[in-house]
């Protein structure tokens, strides 16, 4: 279909960090929704205004440093405006690439003329006005929302294996080293190659971010910097320190804007400021990560990313820019490899969740941002953006620029091709005794750098199970820390300790 009222565009992005030094800032800054605001006021702004009120559906990515009762409404009434539709999203780091996608479904349906989505996050300020015992809905200038009493964090981990939750496992920081470990041993890395790579890559990622407006710590950092433990980059969960994990204290808000090329057209927006928005696909891992098959490949992921480019008509090569969601290393060293890239490919037009900052749930939608600045300035180019959530779970990607077109019938779901790339998942066991065998590991260490404990997940015989390494075993911890040799595929006595759970000691 080449019917322009038919053909999704990106007209107009807008970004805010409140940064507290910022001259005349206040002790507390901007509350969530006023971020979004303030962005979405700033993408009207770049798609020449008047945009805004014409608005029909608003998607509002899911915020959670600030307690809100009603954020979209809160939202719409900052804007002045409530569209026919005003959606809250679930948690999840993909989402503000889904709400792009569906965005542009929208308008090549013809179900709305223009869409938004937005989000906004003020953890920095939440939590310096906490430490500072200021109230920000009495406190602040103006006064934030007040908060809900009723709110509850939508990042409950119910749905996790119990033993994960027995072990501690029940956050990313302490899930995704498990796919770190275990991929370094898949890739024939020693643990000191897979740092290095990830230090080499997260210095490239700092310096991106140091070049962009809306980046939170704008400097670069040498990779050596980055690998090596300080009080500054403290160890939070081996082998990642702090200066390779997301980095969520920060005041971050966008917005985007879409429409049809037809509308735009009208309007009179240059045409290389039109970005149009091209296909993707979706797919997820099963929600449990002790349900998965293995934790040195995500089917998931290579099945979104080789069916969004199908889709498209692109091979890697053919991208001129790429946006691989980075909230610890191994995603985007995954997705470099399922992608085909370069080892030397710097896969960020934003920065990085460590160095251009994390909103929580927002930072693909900056990314988004992002994106349609560098392709204005390469007209006829394209670019790709993939965003992840939870816990290597939830897969999106979609292509912007190249050639305007409008979608395919074809349904966003890849899940069956994801679903036949995955092997037999083992059943998890809670009671064992003799000799098993590491599959993967971390480390998890106190604010000081010591460690508080290893967890490890093993095999034994068909079965997969989760153990603890006590820190007073120091033998077993330096074997899991040593830099020169994978400790992936070594064996162990297990135990069970007096609170019931499994200990783990390398042979």
């Amino acid at each position: 279909m080449t019917d322009p009222a038919r053909i999704p565009v990106v007209v107009g992005i807008g970004e805010v960090a409140d940064r507290p030094d910022a001259p005349g800032r206040g002790s507390v800054g901007p509350e969530p929704a006023a971020l979004m605001a303030e962005a979405l006021a700033r993408a009207d702004a770049d798609a020449g205004g008047g945009w805004l009120a014409r608005v029909a559906s608003l998607d509002v990515i899911n915020a959670v440093s600030w307690p809100y009762a009603d954020l979209p409404a809160r939202v719409a009434d900052l804007i002045g405006h409530r569209p026919a539709r005003l959606a809250y999203g679930p948690v999840g780091g993909e989402t503000p690439v889904r709400f792009l996608h569906e965005a542009a479904l929208r308008i090549a349906r013809g179900e709305v003329e223009v869409a938004a989505l937005c989000s906004g996050e003020a953890e920095h300020s939440a939590g310096a006005a906490r430490r500072a015992g200021l109230k920000p809905e009495r406190d602040a200038v103006p006064p934030w929302t007040a908060p809900d009493p009723a709110w509850t964090n939508p990042r409950a981990r119910d749905y996790l294996h119990p033993q994960a939750l027995r072990h501690g496992l029940s956050q990313p920081v302490f899930v995704y080293p498990l796919y770190e470990t275990a991929l370094q041993a898949a890739w024939g890395q020693t643990p000191r190659q897979g740092r290095d790579e990830s230090a080499a890559l997260w210095s490239a990622m700092s310096r991106v971010a140091g070049a962009n407006p809306n980046g939170w710590l704008r400097r670069p950092f040498a990779a050596e910097e980055i690998a090596t433990p300080s009080p500054a980059n403290r160890p939070i969960a081996w082998p990642y320190p702090k200066l390779m994990v997301a980095n969520p204290v920060v005041n971050q808000g966008a917005g985007l804007i879409v429409t049809s090329l037809a509308l735009a057209r009208a309007a009179g927006i240059p045409e290389h400021r039109v970005v149009p928005i091209g296909p993707g696909a979706a797919a997820a891992e099963p929600r449990d990560w002790l349900a998965r098959d293995r934790f040195d490949h995500a089917p998931a992921q290579d099945a979104v990313l080789a069916e969004t480019l199908r889709r498209a008509g692109f091979a890697p090569p053919d991208l001129a820019a790429v946006e691989l969601y980075s909230c610890f290393p191994c995603v985007p060293k995954m997705a470099r490899r399922s992608l085909g890239l370069p080892a030397d490919a710097v896969p960020t037009v934003a920065g990085g969740l460590t160095f251009f900052g994390a909103p929580l749930n927002g930072y693909m939608a900056h990314a988004a941002c992002a994106m349609v600045r560098a392709l204005r300035e390469a007209p006829g180019a394209a670019g790709l953006l993939y965003g992840q959530g939870e816990f290597v779970t939830k897969h999106h990607a979609l292509v912007l620029g190249g050639r305007p077109r409008a979608p395919a019938d074809a349904p966003v779901s890849v899940q069956d091709e994801a679903d036949r790339r995955r092997g037999p998942v083992p059943p998890v066991v809670e009671a064992a005794t003799g000799r098993a065998t590491l599959e993967t590991h971390t480390v998890l260490f106190d604010r000081e750098g010591a460690p508080e404990r290893g967890v490890v997940v093993l095999r034994q015989g068909g079965a997969r199970l989760l153990a603890r390494v006590p820190a007073a075993d120091r033998g077993t911890l330096g074997r899991l820390t040593d830099l020169d040799r994978s400790p992936v595929g070594g064996e162990g006595r297990l135990r069970t300790a007096p609170d019931g759970l499994l200990e783990w000691e390398a042979a």
